[in-house]
């Protein structure tokens, strides 16, 4: 014996609670609130998707593959500063045009105890992205991109400090113009490649050309 088909779209219904969580956070969602946003009652979200933090968890996944792909494309980037630059970018574009900011900064700073899970969640999912930037500096540094005094892990740090900062100053008013010109002026610090610094005397070889 089968249970009863479901009548509704998962992943539709997903993303009207992933708008709920956006706008109002972890904590301030009530299941009140997403039950009606998502237009089902509790039985069925509980049949669907679990409790309120498993639900969470799976609007961050959904966050992570939509809105937030930028992520992801920004790690394809050719170079070390292109990645950086589609990082912070892509942070000023979305953070501008939503609501909330940016869903993995502000969805669960501060929560109570209830909360602690989601909170836990996001906390691991920050240091994966920075282990992951971290990581893709080493290979540019190892590949010439970065020069042998780069820091790969202050550089990730940083690239991840100033993209949640650009959340916060986006929900704060700050426009895409201002917030741009911020990423702009950062860029101008970044470490040239090690092609661009003196060449050493190898016979038989060209250097790498920069960017």
């Amino acid at each position: 014996m089968t249970g009863r088909p479901r009548e509704f779209d998962v992943d539709e219904r997903l993303d009207r609670a992933l708008e709920v969580f956006w706008r109002q956070g972890y904590e301030g969602t009530a299941l009140s609130d997403l039950t009606k946003a998502m237009g089902i009652n509790k039985p069925s979200l509980y049949a669907a998707y679990g409790n309120k933090e498993a639900l969470f968890i799976k609007v961050l996944d959904r966050y992570s593959t939509g809105p937030a792909n930028y992520v992801t494309k920004a790690m394809a980037e050719p170079t070390a500063r292109a990645t950086a630059e589609a990082l912070m970018r892509g942070a000023v574009e979305l953070t501008t045009s939503a609501p909330g900011g940016c869903l993995f900064v502000q969805g669960a700073l501060a929560t109570g105890e209830q909360g602690a899970g989601a909170c836990k969640e996001l906390n691991a999912r920050r240091q994966e992205g920075h282990a992951d930037l971290r990581a893709r500096f080493e290979r540019a540094q190892a590949e010439g991109d970065l020069p042998p005094d780069a820091d790969p892990n202050a550089l990730s740090r940083l690239i991840w400090a100033m993209a949640s900062g650009l959340s916060v100053q986006a929900t704060s008013g700050a426009t895409a113009k201002e917030l741009h010109q911020a990423v702009d002026l950062l860029l101008t610090t970044w470490p040239p490649p090690a092609a661009s610094n003196p060449p050493q005397p190898h016979r038989g070889t060209s250097p790498q050309a920069g960017t």
